[in-house]
């Protein structure tokens, strides 16, 4: 055993039963436990792990777990309260092939099948990664068969050989898809029964409610009594005997039974011991609406959690409600309970949680579960997006997320569940108060929205800037149809009204084509006289309610329209032939095709759904037409992002990984507290990844630069100096850059003027030649540390940043994200010729962010890349300057299986 030398902390994770284990590295003390692991087993199970049933194998065992040994060698094990009920170990064999490892794996009698032993082996996967191992192999009795089916449903290759009554196994640890898609699989089986006892508790304990009005917990009480809540309830105060008619008792032991969830509705200072107490007696689940725990009362609580295995919500938080009317379950102090219905909702803000319910249910959309998470200490939105996914009664769902805890994790879920049903939400904290200082153009353009707004796109979330705007789109999304694309036509009975309607389907980004002739022709044909057909479609203050419907059915008859927004005023005109222009919407025989959504101005409330006359169904009206287009737009794009085919990270080819490695490792080992590459040191990283460079020399002399110059002029004869020393970030603001030197006299002299104006900074300069005419772009990358890579592009030059025209995705970029990418900014026009000068090299440009993104990901001591300028021309894209910084961070896995 060897101390970790990936500095991995203890983890608790979910087992496939929903209880929690700790997974750490063994320790020395950990021998005569260890040892107890294996004496327990039975003889068979015995026989299975060693090949013989001999009980001095389990001592061997411990020892070699045990002892300290070479740097091949981990061993990690789980435990449960105390208990080791798993261990896990690779081992390369020392001075055999250190690409190579053999495990072994041990699970404790009467803890099979939970996923003890595949939990262990998927952190020894991670760690192995991490260490360079690629292949891992196993020996197996041929009758072992649970090992045998633990090694083919991990989701890696694995190759077996049979030599008599024994199993080889080869296991290739490749980076799969299919491998994470295995572990994601894995992880929300065992979530969402972790997530049972919250939102389908049997027996619900309130801790903490009072005798008299004005108590949270005496408020959660009265809503789970009053609600009808079908399971056990009781109180738990030692000074009353019943509250509200629920029977109270003194403390949570002294229960009759024992609460799957008990919330805790006590002062602060009392929260740990009251969630110990729970612990002990064998709660399963706390919601712990206390606010206001300082840093010893919130580690003591996640403490007791994760020691006795008890899923959180909270604290300071608003409650939880599921409304299945087989359970009819509100814990919460919202002044009203949530009316049923089909979407989950999850915020982190009380005060967004009551908006979003009071809004759900006066939409009539209803809530199918609510959670708020308020400091979200262990349950996340990633966990409501899988119990949302398998409820079988959600099919919309609204988030309201101030943090991430594993973003990565989250949007690879979201990614997921999206295709299945629209997945909303605020983004909140979009603005900082001011732009935080930064050392490099990447990490000035890395804005907390950037990185956010990036996140939410990849993953198909709808992300909206208000509550309003939330609801606005939810109603559309609940109510009606995607439409194929972005093309609306608007129909309006004033033409004021429909002039506004235009302009926000315009600012909104949608498109208004003009109708064709056979429409136009279509339409006059059921409209009044002197309506107009074009787009807005005047029908006048005489159209009918008739004619209002025909004209609407014809148009979703027709193929060149995706959407119809339809503008209403009240007249007079309809007043007196009793028509109600509104029912030639929702009166329609059947379920329209397309989306139709109305505007009418004269209407209170922001957003109605109003009901169609076949029951069932409803059509969004809006008060304001930009709320109208908003909806229709973010429509749009989720129809666009459901239509386009999952993504895929392209395969590269001559990228040298291992170099790589060894060219961080060597800065680092130099530089311990990392920092910037000089140029030779940026260079040689560039090209492990194919990163194609202007052809460049080093000088650190007067006669060395005018040497360079001379082998890397052009036809032109034009060359390029740039000075460097440690720590120059931004040479075009320090004046340190020489441009279209000729002959050598100019070189000599730009040198002496950087060596004079520099003089005890200046360690060199590098010598390029003056590049050809073409588009200077930006390419960077920043590492987030909550968020991973983040891949930015756009124009480039001195001006970057005030300019701020740039796109970013996260990493790893696959081939959709990269098209993404490169069509966003505003200048990506100009790529595709719009100046006059023909396309650039796309294929370059793609090849070019891909290996950026590939770099990124491969090393996580990359904290920042700036390629600028980078040059695009039709013959290809070259990176003329780039700068890499470098810092001492361990490799991180953002989706090994682990809890907060």
């Amino acid at each position: 055993m060897t101390d970790d030398a990936l500095g991995r902390p203890p983890v608790h994770a979910l087992l496939a039963d929903g209880s929690t284990v700790r997974i750490r590295p063994v320790r020395r003390d950990d021998h005569d436990r260890l040892q107890g692991l294996y004496e327990e087993m039975s003889p068979e199970n015995l026989r299975l792990r060693f090949f013989a049933a001999s009980r001095r194998s389990a001592a061997m065992a411990a020892d070699r777990a045990c002892t300290p040994g070479h740097a091949g060698h981990r061993a990690l094990l789980a435990e449960t309260e105390g208990r080791i009920i798993g261990l896990a170990e690779y081992d390369t064999g020392g001075d055999a092939d250190p690409h190579t490892a053999e495990i072994s794996i041990a699970v404790a009698d009467g803890l099979h099948h939970r996923g003890v032993g595949t939990l262990l082996v998927e952190h020894l996967v991670s760690a192995a990664r991490a260490a360079g191992i690629t292949t891992f192999t196993a020996d197996a009795l041929s009758e072992n068969h649970e090992v045998l089916r633990l090694f083919a449903d991990l989701g890696l290759r694995t190759a077996r050989r049979f030599d008599g009554p024994e199993v080889r196994c080869a296991i290739a640890l490749d980076d799969s898809d299919s491998y994470l898609s295995a572990v994601e699989e894995r992880g929300r089986a065992a979530d969402i029964v972790s997530m049972e006892p919250l939102l389908r508790p049997r027996t619900v304990a309130v801790v903490g409610a009072g005798r008299t009005p004005g108590s949270v917990g005496r408020a959660v009480l009265h809503q789970l009594h009053a609600g009808g809540y079908t399971g056990r309830l009781f109180a738990v105060n030692p000074a009353a005997h019943a509250i509200l008619g629920v029977p109270c008792h003194p403390s949570v032991t002294a229960l009759p039974g024992t609460p799957d969830l008990a919330v805790l509705a006590v002062p602060a200072a009392a929260v740990p011991a009251t969630a110990e107490e729970c612990g002990k007696a064998g709660v399963r689940a706390l919601l712990v609406v206390t606010a206001g725990l300082d840093a010893d009362q919130a580690q003591a609580l996640l403490a007791a959690c994760r020691e006795h295995g008890m899923r959180l919500v909270g604290p300071n938080c608003l409650g939880l409600s599921n409304t299945d009317p087989a359970l009819r379950l509100d814990a919460t102090f919202a002044a009203a309970p949530p009316r049923p219905g089909t979407a989950g909702v999850a915020v982190q803000s009380g005060g967004v949680g009551i908006a979003l319910l009071d809004g759900m249910s006066r939409l009539g959309i209803g809530v199918s579960s609510f959670v708020s998470l308020g400091d979200k200490y262990d349950v996340s939105g990633n966990d409501l997006l899988q119990w949302w996914e398998s409820d079988d009664r959600t099919d919309l769902a609204l988030l309201h997320l101030e943090s991430f805890g594993s973003p990565r994790a989250f949007s690879r879920t979201a990614r997921r569940v999206t295709r299945r049903m629209p997945v909303l939400t605020v983004d909140a904290g979009r603005t900082e108060a001011g732009r935080r200082a930064a050392a490099s153009h990447t990490a000035a353009a890395a804005t907390r929205t950037m990185t956010r707004g990036a996140l939410f796109t990849q993953a198909g979330i709808t992300a909206t800037r208000s509550v309003g705007e939330l609801l606005e789109a939810a109603a559309l999304l609940h109510a009606q149809p995607l439409p194929a694309g972005p093309r609306v036509l608007i129909v309006t009975n004033a033409g004021g009204a429909g002039v506004l309607a235009a302009d926000a389907c315009a600012e909104a980004g949608l498109t208004l084509p003009t109708p064709a002739p056979e429409l136009i022709d279509d339409l006059l044909a059921v409209l009044p006289d002197g309506a107009a057909v074009g787009n807005p479609v005047d029908a006048t203050a005489a159209v009918s309610e008739g004619q209002l419907r025909d004209c609407v059915d014809r148009i979703m008859r027709y193929g060149g329209i995706d959407a119809v927004l339809v503008a209403l005023v009240p007249t007079a005109v309809a007043a007196a032939t009793g028509d109600d222009l509104v029912r030639a919407l929702t009166g329609a025989p059947g379920p329209r095709t397309k989306p139709v959504a109305a505007v009418r101005l004269e209407q209170a409330l922001p957003v109605e759904l109003l009901p169609t006359a076949q029951g069932g169904g409803s059509v969004p009206s809006y008060a304001e037409p930009q709320a109208a287009a908003r909806a229709l737009a973010h429509a749009a794009h989720r129809a666009a992002w459901l239509a386009r085919p999952a993504g895929t990270v392209p395969e590269l080819k001559g990228v040298e990984t291992e170099r790589a490695h060894a060219v961080v490792a060597a800065y680092l080992e130099a530089h311990p507290d990392g920092g910037w590459l000089d140029p030779r040191g940026c260079a040689e990283l560039l090209d492990c990844y194919g990163i194609a460079q202007l052809p460049w020399a080093w000088a650190d002399t007067e006669d060395g630069a005018v040497l360079a110059a001379q082998r890397l002029r052009g036809a032109d004869g034009r060359v390029v100096m740039k000075g460097h020393w440690p720590g120059l970030l931004h040479k075009s603001a320090q004046h340190a850059v020489h441009l279209d030197l000729r002959g050598d006299s100019q070189v000599r002299a730009a040198y002496r003027d950087l060596e004079t104006r520099f003089a005890g900074l200046l360690t060199g300069v590098v010598v390029q030649p003056l590049a050809d005419r073409g588009i200077e772009l930006f390419a960077g990358v920043v590492q987030d540390q909550v968020f991973g890579p983040l891949v930015l592009f756009g124009l480039g030059g001195t001006a970057t940043e005030i300019l701020a025209d740039h796109a970013a995705r996260l990493a790893p970029l696959t081939d959709h994200d990269v098209h993404d990418l490169i069509t966003a900014p505003r200048c990506a026009p100009l790529l595709f010729g719009a100046g006059g000068d023909g396309p650039v090299d796309l294929g370059g440009l793609e090849q070019l962010l891909l290996r950026l993104s590939r770099m990124a990901s491969d090393l996580p001591q990359l904290a920042a890349a700036d390629f600028n300028p980078v040059l695009a021309t039709p013959g290809g894209a070259t990176v003329l300057d780039a700068r890499v910084r470098l810092l001492p961070r361990r490799p991180q896995d953002p989706y090994l299986r682990r809890l907060r």
